[in-house]
Order: C-alpha cells, then structure tokens, then sequence
C-alpha cells in the first residue's frame, strides 16, 4: 500500500487536529500488513480442514502408515484362515460333495492331506495385503477428503453418509489390485486335484497363459466389485456406528480415558458385530465370485451362472461357514489395525463426538 501526499496537503492535513490520528492508522495498518507477509501469514481464514482437525493430524505419513496397518491386517488375516476359505468356496462350487464345514475339511484332507487345506494361500497373502493397504488407506484418505468438502457441521451431521461414500471410494482401488490374485486363488482351490498347479507361481502361469479362457487378470472385478464395495461399506459403517454406541452407551467416559487394552477390546468386538452384517450382504455376490471358477461354468455370463445357482442358493449355500469366517476375519482385521495404529501413535479408530 502506497501513500502519496503533496507537500500543500501535508500541510493541509497536519493543521486539522485529527489528520495525525488518521495518518497513524494508515501508517500502523501497512505495517501489520507488511509484517503478515513477512511471516508467511494469510489474511484469510483457513478454511476448516478434516486432516488437522484430529488429536493426530492426518499427514501423508499418516495415511501411509495406515496402508502398512491395512496391508499386514488383511494379509495376515486371510492367510491363516486359508483352510476356512478352502471349504467355503468348494461348498460353493459342489455342494453334493461337501455338505458342510465338517465336512468339507475332512474330504479334503482324506482326498489331499493336510496341505490340501491350504491350497491358494501364496496369492491369498499377496492379494489381500494389497487390498487392505487400499483398502484401509485410502477410506481415511477419502472420509477426510469427503468430510473437508462437506464442512465441519455438515461432517459431523452426515457422518454415515461419509463412512459410505469412503469405504466405497477406497474399496474400487482395493478390488483392481486384489483381482489377478484372487482369480488365482479360487482356480487354485476348486480345481479337481491334477487338473491345476497347486503352485503360486505355476498357478500364475497358468492363468496368464489361458487368458482368453481365464479372463485373467482382471475378469471377476465387476463380480468382486459387486461382493466387496457393499462388504466395505457395511464393514466400515456399522464399525464405526458400533464404536459410537460403545462409547456413547456403555464406556461413558471420554475415550482417552481408557486403557488401549480396553479401546482395543472395543474394537474387537465391533468388528465382529460389523463382520457378520457384512458376511450376509455380500454372501450371494460371493457365491458368484466362486462359481466363475469352476470349470463347468467356463464362458458362461455372471447372469446366466446366477440364473442356474438359483436365488436362495446364492443367498443361503455356505452362508454359516462364511458368518463364522468373516465375523472373526473382520474382529480380528480392526484389531490388527488398530493395534498397529496404537504401536505408531495414532490412536485407536472410531469413536468420535457424543
């Protein structure tokens, strides 16, 4: 801000009493402002921003920890429960044939032995881990980044809406880098002994080779899409509902009160109670994603395979396998996570303003 003033209206304004007061103001006013751009200061107000509005701000290092968190929780996860996931996908498959959990494991073991049951498990470890570090990662990106649009009342207002839409916007990403390895894994555990390498890499092979058969690698994500991006939502948004009323409703105090061993038990138990609800909705597409692999289903549409299935097969055929897999694999996955969360000093999820 410049100034000019001739030397007649210096004179001018020096002879009215109150010139001086107003020549002070002008001058005190350049100053502060000058000093503000010195510094480095906005004039403005900063508009309200979702990643600095936590006790920990969410940095990009925040965010990437989280990937690491979402990676190890989902790979490990599904890993150790390969054996489940094997009898689950061939009750699918063949119904007549394993009529059971029970069932299922003890044919395959007398069939295969013991290894059998852990068919798959090679890209199961690599693809889950690259689906949770999206998966995980990415939702706190986008529930910040949907929250930052909506403002700060209207984040706290629609808080389900943003669960929603950020689950659902992470989960696209998450599904195209787990694809190729599922694909793998369920040819790998519902092909007939002999008929497929057992192998990661031979299996690998394998798929790459037959990619006009096989679709691979990137043939089931609209089946995966349709089976996971309703998982995650109700995964994410019944979590953090289920947090809240933990919360709100039977540990009353300020979350931070609380022993991390008691926030995490808290978690546990929340993840459980989302797991089931979300083994339930995405059950029928689930189904779906099995039977594609099955040779008997070989160049047939989605449509037509769900059309032969039946509806009440889709939505009931190994249903209570998959309750008791993924209730305990979506606990076990927000433990995991939040444990890990907990090591790096971020704090446990959920559980925001009452």
């Amino acid at each position: 801000m410049i100034i000019s003033l001739s030397t007649r209206q210096t004179c001018n304004i020096s002879s009215a009493p109150h010139s001086m007061s107003f020549l002070t103001t002008v001058k005190n006013a350049v100053q502060t402002k000058t000093a503000m751009f010195a510094s480095g200061a906005e004039a403005v107000p900063k508009k309200w921003d979702s990643r600095f509005s936590h006790e920990v701000p969410h940095t990009t290092e925040y965010y990437a920890k989280c990937m690491l968190g979402g990676a190890l929780s989902c790979g490990l996860t599904h890993t150790v429960i390969t054996p489940l996931d094997v009898s689950k996908c061939n009750i699918q498959v063949n119904p007549a044939k394993y009529t059971s959990l029970g069932s299922a494991i003890s044919t395959i073991r007398a069939e295969e032995g013991s290894k059998g049951l852990w068919k798959g498990w090679g890209p199961t470890a690599v693809g889950y881990s690259l689906q949770g570090l999206f998966k995980f990662g990415l939702y706190e990106y986008f529930k910040d980044f949907y929250s930052t649009m909506a403002g700060e009342e209207n984040a706290y207002k629609y808080r389900g809406l943003i669960y929603l839409a950020g689950s659902a916007s992470a989960e696209v990403f998450a599904d195209v880098a787990l694809c190729p390895m599922e694909m793998i894994k369920v040819k790998v555990q519902t092909a007939p002994k002999g008929t497929f390498p057992v192998a990661f890499g031979a299996a690998f092979s394998a798929m790459s080779a037959n990619r006009a058969e096989t679709r691979f690698p990137f043939g089931s994500v609209v089946p995966l899409w349709s089976r996971q991006i309703p998982y995650t939502m109700a995964k994410f948004f019944f979590f953090e509902k289920v947090v809240e009323m933990f919360y709100r409703h039977v540990f009353t105090a300020p979350k931070e009160s609380y022993s991390k061993t008691t926030q995490l038990g808290v978690t546990f138990a929340s993840g459980y109670l989302a797991g089931v609800i979300c083994a339930i909705v995405s059950h029928p597409a689930d189904s779906l994603v099995s039977l594609l692999g099955k040779a008997d289903n070989k160049g047939k549409s989605v449509g037509q395979i769900a059309s032969e299935t039946g509806i009440k097969n889709l939505l009931t055929r190994g249903l209570s396998t998959r309750i008791i897999m993924i209730g305990t694999l979506t606990g076990l996955q927000w433990w995991i996570y939040d444990s890990f969360k907990t090591v790096m000093g971020l704090g446990t999820s959920g559980g925001g303003k009452k």
